[in-house]
């Protein structure tokens, strides 16, 4: 049993996150500790706050899985893998710092994980026949960006958002639309109950031949004229009618899907490739799958898209560091984190 497992740790955001991974990249043991109460009141992640909740966290959130798998660490482990990069800087700092830690203490080599690629692995997981080559798609709170896959080390970027990420979008448009943080799904939840052609909204750049860029900044900005008009408004005095917010709803998560359909299929075209991977929190969205399934039906593709449990930050999709492993692509101890967005 020896070296067939690996410890993976996931906090470049707000979940404080650890798994160990067998070399079928079965999960053996996970654990997740979420911030969501932490940062409620801010409608927003909070880094410094996000940091010092990892710090808090992060032993007994690894002790936990290490408990559960009933491993012996320093007999069992192959390595030890981190994600560090892209992400807020002080949440990278506690995940590698605690990595580098235990590589020490149980004399194991470390891993360094991208988190966005990681995402795109997730689309892996369960899975015998590989899914590359294939067009990745990053969807998230942080991140859409869209790859070209040859392989799990060959990565090409094609483009993706130049201001808002799609999940930020989501969440800045929940707010307002009084809905609590965060505002993703419980803007989706009213999504369901509203009409999506009752608002005009745009669609940046969908139209845009030349380019896989995207963005939602414009359109999140449309939403607030066509509540409360031009110009500074306090939103936490805004009244909306019940209807107006679900049609609201509707109709921004249907712009928004539209973008993201049109860039995929786009990518699809000009890379060649006929196999798309979605991955990250948005791609749990249930419209977002559904609408994603009948357009590749269309395009005669194939769409695989990650298990609705791995696309929300996690430390299970880290079993792409067994890739680095196998090819013997270990991080030397005195590495830094990337915190900065991944363009290529």
């Amino acid at each position: 049993m020896s070296d067939q497992f690996l410890l993976t740790i996931e906090s470049t955001c707000d979940e404080t996150a650890a798994a160990v991974i067998d070399r079928r990249r079965t999960v053996v043991a996970a654990a997740v500790a979420s911030q969501e109460d932490v940062h409620q009141d801010f409608h927003g992640v909070v880094p410094e706050l996000a940091a010092r909740h990892h710090l808090e966290r992060i032993v007994s959130i690894v002790d936990r899985v290490i408990e559960r798998s009933g491993l012996q660490p320093r007999r069992d482990l192959a390595a030890i893998a981190v994600a560090t990069e892209p992400g807020l800087p002080g949440s990278l700092l506690v995940g590698l710092a605690a990595a580098k830690g235990l590589c020490v203490a149980w004399r194991k080599p470390l891993v360094a994980i991208n988190h966005v690629q990681a995402h795109i692995y997730a689309c892996q997981m369960g899975r015998e026949e590989s899914v590359f080559p294939c067009v990745g798609f990053v969807i998230s709170g942080g991140h859409t960006n869209l790859y070209h896959c040859a392989s799990p080390q060959h990565w090409k970027y094609l483009g993706g958002t130049i201001d808002d990420a799609v999940g930020e979008a989501f969440d800045k448009v929940a707010v307002m639309l009084g809905l609590p943080y965060p505002g993703g799904p419980h803007l989706s939840s009213l999504a369901a109950e509203g009409d999506p052609q009752a608002f005009s909204l745009p669609r940046p750049l969908l139209h845009d031949e030349q380019s896989l860029n995207l963005s939602f900044s414009g359109l999140k900005t449309a939403v607030r004229y066509h509540l409360v008009g031009p110009g500074k408004h306090d939103l936490s005095k805004l009244e909306l009618a019940e209807q107006v917010r679900r049609d609201m709803a509707a109709s921004f998560q249907q712009a928004a899907i539209d973008c993201l359909m049109g860039k995929a299929i786009q990518a699809l075209r000009m890379t060649g490739l006929t196999r798309l991977c979605v991955g990250g929190g948005v791609a749990a969205n249930q419209a977002l799958r559904q609408q994603l399934q009948q357009a590749m039906a269309i395009h005669q593709g194939e769409l695989i898209i990650a298990p609705p449990a791995l696309c929300t930050d996690n430390a299970a999709m880290g079993a792409i560091a067994w890739e680095q492993v196998e090819a013997g692509d270990f991080a030397p101890l005195d590495i830094d984190i990337q915190p900065g967005l991944l363009r290529g």
